[in-house]
């Protein structure tokens, strides 16, 4: 897999005193302006039409995926919270700062949505991750709680299969003890073969991560295009996970 390596801050790399105490830290990603641009329901149908860096957020279905990107913009409800997994149908896009964008994929592995829509989404992602030349990384989300699914095993390859930058989001660590998060942490690190510095653990309930992961987006959207594969057919491509 290929991932982007987060620098040490300046003070880091100088040697510079940290902030005291009673010093607020500075916000790496301070959002003064997001706009819902819309949604990309169908491969080949609308998206926005730009040329800013586009950093995507994929995961399975009730992962915590929606609460994510409303912490990570502090914002309440830009991405729609349900307590129905698998209603996402489309891709959608938010732009921030007018700088760059965030991507909102649908979420994949509810069992309850049918083969038909399942069948649907494969392609739209497929088509997204393949062709989108503005793409600068993948956020990937997996529940602390949980081991990785078969779904998140298939998206994890799948996208090391694309060399796309990609972040590991581990959710929900406030629902265990500090000392169970840091060790199922660890585990889900060591099983995936993962680069600890890209393991980002995240609670949308208590805020714990967020500025590490909005350090980590920024510096994403700075770095070049990774590329993309000359447009071609998205159904003659290898399966994508259902989503």
């Amino acid at each position: 897999m290929m991932l982007p390596t987060r620098d040490a801050p300046p003070e880091a790399a100088t040697g510079a005193a940290d902030p005291s105490p009673t010093e607020k830290p500075r916000d790496p990603l301070v959002i003064r302006d997001i706009t819902f641009l819309g949604g990309m329901a169908a491969v080949g149908g609308w998206r926005p039409d730009h040329e800013l860096p586009e950093v995507a957020f994929a995961g399975r279905s009730n992962v915590g995926k929606s609460s994510l990107l409303n912490a990570l913009v502090r914002r309440k409800a830009i991405a729609r919270v349900s307590r129905t997994p698998g209603r996402t149908r489309e891709i959608n896009f938010f732009g921030v700062n007018g700088r760059f964008v965030l991507v909102d994929l649908p979420g994949y592995g509810y069992a309850r949505v049918s083969k038909e829509r399942k069948a649907e989404w494969r392609p739209l992602m497929d088509a997204y991750l393949r062709h989108t030349r503005q793409l600068r990384g993948v956020v990937q989300l997996l529940d602390v709680r949980r081991d990785p699914s078969d779904d998140d095993l298939q998206m994890l390859d799948y996208l090391a299969e694309l060399e796309v930058p990609m972040l590991i989001a581990v959710t929900k660590v406030d629902k265990l003890s500090r000392a169970g998060a840091q060790a199922r942490i660890a585990e889900i690190t060591r099983t995936l073969m993962l680069d600890s510095e890209q393991v980002i653990p995240f609670s949308a309930h208590t805020g714990q991560g967020r500025d590490e992961l909005a350090e980590a987006v920024v510096q994403l959207v700075e770095e070049p295009a990774w590329g993309a594969a000359p447009e071609q057919d998205a159904a003659t491509g290898p399966e994508s996970p259902e989503g």
